[in-house]
């Protein structure tokens, strides 16, 4: 398995654009946390300093799992990030209170990517909006969920490719 500090040089997939947001500032990262009332990941931040959202790189796309989803037997895909935007641009991280009421997932959760029957998030439930959050796949259709990763980075880490 290899180290998040190693990754974060091919996490994002080359000549792709699509989903990024512009170039994340600190300003924009005051402002998500204050929108999203949480403490966002550092390893996360990391990443999006990288590129803002958009396409993960194909040795990065899926994590296995200890049961079978409606996805796969063994596995759940992860194919973009959610970035730091502006509202109404395309969705971004900022979207995740709407998201989540509209899907009907717990909160707080700040989603990372999904399609609306299934989501991936960081789950501040447990942590509290300070703390570091659980990484969580979340079945709509079917009202289920499962704790992928204790934290953003063992997340990251356990990506493999699709």
């Amino acid at each position: 398995m290899a180290r998040f500090d190693e990754i974060l040089a091919t996490f994002w997939a080359p000549d792709e654009s699509y989903g990024s947001q512009p170039a994340l500032t600190d300003e924009a990262v005051r402002e998500a946390e204050r929108v999203l009332g949480v403490t966002l990941p550092s390893g996360l931040l990391e990443l999006l300093r990288v590129r803002n959202g958009g396409v993960v790189a194909a040795g990065h796309r899926v994590f296995r799992t200890s049961r079978p989803t409606s996805w796969d037997e063994d596995r759940v895909p992860f194919e973009t990030v959610l970035g730091i935007g502006k509202p109404g641009l395309m969705r971004s991280l900022l979207d995740s209170p709407y998201l989540a009421e509209e899907w009907g997932l717990p909160s707080p959760v700040v989603i990372l990517s999904g399609e609306g029957h299934w989501w991936i998030a960081l789950d501040y439930r447990e942590c509290g909006p300070a703390g570091e959050p659980s990484v969580t796949w979340f079945e709509t259709d079917f009202d289920t969920e499962l704790a992928l990763a204790g934290d953003f980075r063992t997340f990251v880490e356990g990506l493999t490719p699709s």
